[in-house]
């Protein structure tokens, strides 16, 4: 009988670990981070399609997205897909596109970090000077040639972004930390 019980007393012990860990696991993935999915070529190379990575959640609780950051948000089109792009501009920002290259406050922004060209969209025309609305980003895929972006849809509300891409797990070779493009 003593055996019994022993056994009991540890299934019960191992029973209540596991829950535990899931409580943990659960208010972790609502609050904190979660893992996040690359889909299709608008971030290409910097992230490619199929790529895994982890969003962390609670640092624009505290604090507005910075410049180069990778972001994850709601698309504006489809609130049920999410989307992964750079922020180049912050609220109040003067940004005009001349000759493939973002001016932010009438400086040139310098984007190592890509090789293609910057084209125009349906809201940022070439040669046209847009403020940044207070509340807003503008957020741009690395791909431009690729990306259903802030050019075609404007600047996104920070209110629908999910968080801060902070770290690539899969596939293994492009395992690390993300960091921001420095300007």
């Amino acid at each position: 009988m003593e055996l019994f019980q022993k056994i009991l007393k540890t299934v019960f012990d191992f029973l209540q670990l596991i829950v535990m860990a899931l409580a943990v696991f659960v208010v972790c993935y609502l609050f904190v981070f979660q893992p996040s999915q690359v889909k299709g070529q608008s971030m290409d190379p910097n992230f490619k399609d199929g790529e895994l990575l982890i969003t962390e959640k609670v640092t624009y609780r505290f604090r507005d997205p910075q410049r180069g950051e990778v972001i994850i948000f709601k698309s504006p089109k489809n609130p049920e897909v999410d989307y992964i792009k750079r922020v180049i501009a912050l609220p109040k920002d003067r940004v005009m596109l001349n000759n493939s290259v973002f001016y932010i406050n009438g400086s040139p922004l310098k984007e190592d970090y890509i090789k293609v060209v910057t084209s125009a969209g349906a809201y940022l025309k070439e040669d046209q000077e847009i403020i940044i609305p207070e509340g807003y980003v503008l957020a741009i895929g690395d791909n431009r040639p690729h990306s259903s972006d802030s050019r075609e849809f404007g600047p996104i509300k920070i209110d629908s972004i999910i968080g801060k891409a902070v770290f690539s797990y899969w596939p293994i070779t492009s395992l690390g930390i993300i960091t921001k493009a420095s300007y």
